[in-house]
Order: structure tokens, then sequence, then C-alpha cells
């Protein structure tokens, strides 16, 4: 299992309550071009709507600029593979306050590309101090017992 793009903001921006896994409609040019590590999920997020999960917002770039058709949009919606009983939880969900459902990272599996998906909330600015005080200190931590060693 490799993974091609990461979104490493998302554990900082938001608290990540429940994962999924869900497969991803890709043109050919579009798997090579995450396969080559191209492409950005960090200001996307995820919808249900008529019953169909979709994500907005990820760009991925044409593989070859030059072989592409000029009707190309890479930041185009992209309909997401999940069972009908994942896509109810995840409108339940989605539908509550204050919770929002984002990819987490983009991973081959096998032959195919598979998104993961949270469940998450929003942090706010202390939660974010927090995060970061809590970070130093386990940097400050692990340098001492470097050191003592």
């Amino acid at each position: 299992m490799a993974t091609y793009i990461d979104n490493r903001k998302a554990h900082f921006n938001y608290t990540v309550d429940e994962t999924f896994e869900a497969g991803i409609e890709l043109h050919g040019f579009e798997v090579k071009s995450i396969k080559k590590g191209q492409g950005s999920i960090t200001s996307s997020f995820c919808i249900v709507r008529g019953g169909e999960a979709y994500i907005v917002g990820m760009h991925i770039p044409p593989y070859q600029i030059n072989n592409t058709d000029p009707g190309y949009d890479p930041d185009r919606t992209r309909k997401l593979l999940l069972s009908k009983k994942e896509i109810k939880k995840l409108a339940d969900k989605d539908s509550m306050k204050g919770l929002t459902l984002i990819p987490l990272s983009l991973y081959s599996k096998g032959p195919y590309i598979k998104v993961e998906i949270a469940v998450a909330r929003g942090k706010k600015v202390f939660d974010k101090r927090e995060t970061i005080k809590k970070r130093e200190a386990d940097i400050e931590m692990s340098r001492e017992y470097k050191t003592v060693r």
C-alpha cells in the first residue's frame, strides 16, 4: 500500500472521529498523475447528495499537458465509490452540526486508487495551540532522553 498524496494539515485543523475507505472515479491520465505524486487534497471536502458521495475541490493536474483534452478541468467534482450502507451513515453524520467530511490520503490498494475519508470536527484556535504545545513537549522529552543515554 503506497500513499501518493497526504493531507498533512488535516490532523492539525480537525479532530478525526471516524474514517472510511472509498474508491474514486478517475480518468486514466489522472491515475498516472496521482501515482507520480502530483495533486492536492488540502482544500477539498466530501459531500453526500442524492444518495451518492462526491469529493469537491481536489486538484489533479494532467499527466501530460500536451496530450490532455482541452476541456479537462483539474478541479472537477469526482464521485466516490461507497456502499449504500456507508453513504447512509455518512449522510447522517454530515447533517450533524459542526462535522465535515474530509479526505486524509490517496493511496493504492492492489490495482485501485483509494481515498481515506474522515468524519471530522474543526478545531478551535486554543485546541491548535494545545496541539503545538504537546508536540514541542514531546520533542523536548525525546531530546532529554537522547542526552541521558
